[in-house]
């Protein structure tokens, strides 16, 4: 009877994991933001229902940056792509996209193909919406995934440095908190999820919610990619920031007859010629064969006569970051959320953390070269070598990485420091570790960032939203008394000098001064510790630097500034907002904010000047401020909205929010979003 009662209940068990895997209809409900929350019972339903929403919302957008990750954009558009298809034909992207392929786990590979179903069924549905020089990128395939997978990872972070890309984007980075109960107004948990990065291309996010069964989870990814880099579900949730982790290095060879130098012997190169195709101006095609060198330190990326430089780089050969990023989804707890982190796939960025059950964590994430001699500075540069010893083959297991689990002081940060300072009172020290990890310093944004912290024993959630929110310059703070106290009698600077007395130290859209101390700071150099009496002190992390090395040059950088700024003004207390803009299609306005240089916390870094605006080009993008309580309470933000396509209504819809300093509410449970529906979508995945 026994047996026969088990045989029912295996029975009946596996026609339940049928009928809830099976494809079935999808539903999609878009929010008056434009947000899809995707309804499906089971994953690849899911990941089907990202793909078409991602398409809908930015069909031309995807199929420029796929195209161009395909390495073949000068063939579809013209010159202007041929050195990003040499670089991405060079590092040898294409193939490697067919070996991820191979290597990628199954539940991966199902879910991707779901996702690419989905995007290519969208545009079967709507060939209307897609510009005539895009429809050539069409179909998108399996390996576009990856393909622009490799491109975002390695040639905009793990290696954007060695490549010369990040110079294009300085203030690239990201603000992050995780905050205990211990230090919480509630007794709940609370988070900060918030990355910086330019407001254009591969760096757009996309936010979605996906549903199944009894798991929801709301966030965003960068475009193109499947799932979530950045999220909370009921349970948990956590958030990214760039790391200050060096895992990429360029190597100058020695050549020696037509090959190079490795252990005093010569070796050969790999060859392989490709041909890449030019669409020309009148629509005709041209062809430019280039030559593909490999060698024992990784691709060739530049050669001359005498020299060569290659570049190696962490995280080629870990194909499943897309799967992990996954499972950290989908975790309920620390424990399954550090199984998932201990994959290993995802080569770069910090991780913050914090939970419905209390626990707050961060980790100085990444793929870490195991090497055997030199400090962070020594890699941190062209290493010329003729020595195979100078190329690591490992990284550091997930145990030998900083990390602090529910620290004494009740909160953790990240503004792209070093890992040493992730709390205060420091917890991790840079002797504990091996001297290549990371370097050792605090911006003016991360001090600010601690200080807020360090400052306030008990954190509401309407005050953590004002943190994330902050424009109080935090190098105002160092250097302005002694600015002011400086001497000198011109009427110039005496008119400057009342107005930054006056000025209330932020960036706010109405604030009078802080035209004039962008000014005056940008000439200054705010990074340049020679500037200051008392430089920065790991004993005194969030109070050094300060004080004005020289006086007089900071009264005369004043004097130009002032004298500037009256050029163009007429006045010296024009307000912020008024120079400060939000300019984006035929949005115009005022903006909050600046670079973090100035020691603000809410990064908006300029972007193109227009006349006597200056355009806000990067910064906040996607933000998330998460309290873990019984039900999750939680305000965000896409700044420039969720899709790019010409005449959508939310096509930059979100900056108004931006301007006026509000966050908006994600709608994370269905009562909540019935009464904030736009409209619903019905599909069927075919299997």
């Amino acid at each position: 009877m026994k047996t026969k009662s088990l045989h029912c209940l295996i029975t009946a068990c596996f026609l339940l994991f049928i009928l809830n895997t099976k494809a079935g209809p999808v539903k999609i409900i878009w929010d008056t933001w434009g947000v899809p929350h995707i309804y499906a019972n089971n994953e690849k339903d899911l990941f089907y229902g990202q793909g078409w929403a991602e398409m809908q919302s930015h069909a031309n957008l995807l199929l420029e940056l796929y195209g161009q990750s395909r390495g073949r954009g000068a063939e579809y558009w013209g010159m202007e792509h041929l050195q990003d298809d040499k670089l991405i034909n060079a590092l040898g992207f294409p193939e490697m996209a067919k070996t991820w392929k191979q290597q990628q786990d199954p539940e991966l590979k199902g879910l991707i193909a779901a996702f690419v179903a989905g995007m290519n069924d969208y545009i079967k549905a709507h060939p209307g919406v897609v510009k005539p020089a895009n429809k050539v990128v069409l179909p998108v395939t399996y390996d576009d995934i990856n393909q622009h997978a490799m491109y975002v990872f390695f040639t905009r972070f793990v290696g954007g440095g060695d490549l010369g890309r990040t110079a294009q984007w300085k203030d690239m980075g990201s603000n992050g908190y995780a905050i205990a109960p211990k230090r919480s107004a509630s007794g709940h948990a609370m988070l900060v999820q918030n990355p910086h990065l330019p407001w254009q291309k591969e760096f757009t996010w996309f936010e979605a919610q996906l549903n199944t069964g009894d798991k929801s989870i709301h966030g965003a990814h960068l475009l193109g990619f499947p799932g979530f880099g950045i999220a909370f579900n009921k349970d948990l949730g956590w958030t990214h920031t760039n790391n200050t982790l060096d895992n990429a290095d360029t190597y100058e060879l020695t050549l020696q007859d037509s090959g190079y130098v490795l252990d005093k012997q010569r070796r050969d190169f790999s060859k392989k010629i490709k041909t890449l195709k030019i669409k020309n101006k009148d629509g005709s095609f041209s062809e430019q064969q280039i030559e593909i060198l490999g060698s024992a330190y990784g691709p060739v990326i530049r050669k001359s006569a005498h020299k060569a430089l290659a570049i190696h780089m962490a995280g080629t050969d870990h194909p499943n970051a897309l799967l992990q990023w996954w499972r950290m989804a989908n975790s309920r707890n620390l424990n399954e959320f550090e199984s998932a982190l201990k994959m290993a796939e995802i080569p770069f960025w910090n991780v913050l953390y914090a939970d419905t059950h209390g626990d707050i964590f961060y980790i100085f994430n990444g793929l870490v070269p195991n090497r055997s001699y030199g400090d962070w500075f020594y890699w941190n540069k062209i290493i010329p070598s003729t020595a195979s010893k100078d190329i690591w083959k490992t990284a550091l297991p997930y145990d030998k990485l900083p990390k602090i689990k529910d620290p004494v002081t009740g909160w953790l940060q990240n503004a792209n420091d070093p890992p040493w300072t992730c709390t205060v009172p420091q917890v991790l020290h840079q002797s504990d570790y091996p001297v290549y990890m990371s370097p050792d310093f605090m911006s003016m944004r991360s001090q600010r960032s601690a200080n807020m912290l360090l400052h306030d024993s008990s954190i509401t959630f309407d005050e953590l939203v004002n943190y994330k929110l902050s424009t109080h310059s935090g190098l105002a703070d160092r250097i302005l008394d002694d600015l002011l106290k400086a001497p000198d009698t011109s009427a110039i600077v005496k008119e400057a000098k009342e107005v930054l007395a006056k000025w209330d130290r932020s960036a706010n859209t109405d604030s009078k001064g802080m035209v004039l101390f962008f000014i005056w700071a940008s000439k200054f150099q705010p990074g340049n510790e020679a500037n200051y009496v008392h430089h920065w002190d790991t004993k005194n992390p969030t109070t050094t630097p300060y004080g004005l090395a020289d006086p007089a040059k900071a009264i005369a950088l004043l004097k130009d500034a002032a004298t500037e700024v009256k050029a163009t003004f007429g006045t010296l207390d024009v307000p912020w907002g008024q120079f400060y803009r939000l300019k984006w299609h035929d949005i115009n306005l005022p903006a909050n904010g600046a670079d973090g240089s100035l020691g603000i916390f809410r990064v908006a870094s300029p972007g193109i000047a227009f006349g006597k605006e200056l355009a806000v080009g990067a910064g906040d993008s996607w933000v998330g401020v998460i309290e873990f309580g019984k039900r999750i309470n939680a305000r965000v933000l896409l700044s420039y909205g969720n899709s790019s396509e010409t005449g959508s209504p939310h096509n930059g819809d979100q900056l108004k929010l931006f301007s006026e300093k509000k966050l908006r509410d994600p709608w994370f449970y269905p009562e909540e979003l019935k009464e904030h529906t736009e409209r619903t979508e019905i599909l069927q995945r075919k299997d």
